[in-house]
């Protein structure tokens, strides 16, 4: 039986995503009321300008006090889709404090402070639920804490951002360079006026502090994850990958060590197998492959970003918590028990590929792997090629771990045959 007291939800910004989940909220009003059991009224919306023309939203509702708004005390859910740290930070608690729950997109907020928004949520015993902070529409939160919380997963390993994925598909499809494939990213409108978030990876790092944390049942924040951006990944790099039958993707890698003791979460470019599911995602898609002990692998696909898909996961989540609110129950909060130490970067083993400029002369090769050894550095395969006086050495390595390579390349940039290291790229998906 349908109850006839609608819920009401106020939603914070109205942008791209929010604008999208307004409309959604009018024009789908009956499917969600039929899976909600109840009304869903859109009580208020805070902007910041509140003189721009929003199409099926009546003026009456828009509001710049957004303080004021989640302190009305009639509200059931707020949805916050203005990102950033504060004020989101402020008007989500205060949201909590006077007797709503909160659907979020704010991934930002979520890596850095999702410890005490758990905790203020828990504290008023209240849902604050995120579907839409990683990966836009694909369902990956609730699988990872729900469908899969009697399982043990062991790796998260994806694309979970479409800009860099766009960039880097066209540079391997196309062979254009870098800042042509951004150019056109941009113009395209994949790609922000200042794109650094993107391609620096601190999009994707964030949304691997949120996975790792409910991946491995502990919290690791934002400053836990190692992050290398895109923006010096050549041509050249992806002519050696194709030679070793791999393609290039900015991954977020999140995995348990081999002894289940720690946990790692990290942001990098990488090579992998053109075999590896990851590979064939094209485009601004993105895809996520978990690796469990029970479950196996299990890969996730779909749109990342953009307003209509994010705006689904966030009345995929309002569906969830108006559930909740009309039983009188709260849906899952942070399980952090296992609280598992966040290992560094230098302890991360994975294999290697080191672009080497080098002098074309007899024993370069020789002293190149001798350096190798001494560091404890396996290889697997060496490729040269000479000219003129100047040569290239490319060196793939067995499983080393990231300080037993550093090593290596600083000893290596001091030996007098080596001109200059050109790139080192990790090799993942295996």
């Amino acid at each position: 039986m349908m109850r006839t007291r609608p819920l009401k939800v106020a939603l914070l910004g109205c942008g791209v995503v929010g604008s999208e989940v307004a409309r959604i909220m009018t024009t789908h009003a009956d499917d969600l009321a039929a899976r909600i059991g109840a009304p869903v009224e859109l009580a208020g919306v805070a902007v910041r300008r509140p003189d721009k023309v929003r199409e099926g939203i009546d003026p009456a509702l828009v509001t710049t006090d957004a303080t004021a708004l989640v302190k009305r005390g009639d509200l059931d859910i707020v949805v916050e889709v203005i990102g950033g740290i504060e004020p989101a930070r402020t008007l989500i608690t205060t949201a909590f404090e006077h007797g709503a729950s909160v659907v979020s997109a704010n991934k930002a907020l979520l890596a850095q402070d999702g410890a005490a928004l758990h905790a203020a949520a828990d504290e008023h015993g209240k849902d604050l639920y995120y579907e839409a902070a990683v990966a836009g529409a694909i369902p990956l939160i609730r699988p990872l804490r729900e469908s899969l919380a009697g399982d043990k997963v062991n790796r998260v390993l994806g694309i979970v951002n479409g800009t860099t994925n766009f960039i880097l598909d066209k540079m391997d499809t196309t062979g254009a360079g870098y800042q042509e494939a951004l150019d056109e990213a941009t113009a395209l409108g994949y790609a922000e006026a200042d794109p650094t978030a993107d391609v620096e990876g601190f999009d994707a790092a964030a949304k691997a502090a949120i996975l790792a944390g409910i991946a491995f049942h502990t919290r690791v924040r934002l400053d836990d994850v190692y992050r290398e951006g895109m923006s010096e990944v050549t041509a050249a790099d992806f002519a050696s990958a194709k030679e070793m039958g791999c393609t290039i993707k900015l991954l977020a890698i999140c995995e348990r060590a081999g002894d289940g003791a720690s946990v790692t979460a990290r942001v990098h470019p990488a090579m992998i197998p053109l075999s590896h599911p990851l590979a064939s995602v094209r485009g601004a898609y993105n895809a996520v492959f978990v690796e469990s002990d029970a479950s196996g692998q299990l890969m996730f696909y779909g749109p990342g970003a953009g307003g209509a898909p994010t705006a689904s996961a966030v009345l995929g989540d309002l569906v969830a918590v108006g559930r909740n609110r009309i039983s009188g129950t709260t849906g899952p909060g942070e399980s952090a028990y296992a609280a598992l130490p966040v290992s560094s970067m230098g302890e991360v083993v994975t294999r290697y590929h080191i672009s080497l400029d080098v002098a074309d002369k007899p024993g370069v090769l020789a002293q190149v792997a001798t350096v190798f050894a001494e560091h404890g550095v396996s290889i697997d395969t060496v490729r040269q090629q000479g000219k003129d006086g100047e040569a290239s050495l490319v060196v793939v390595t067995h499983r080393a771990s990231d300080a037993a390579l550093g090593g290596t390349v600083e000893a290596l940039r001091n030996l007098d045959t080596v001109r200059g290291v050109a790139s080192i790229m990790r090799v993942e998906g295996e």
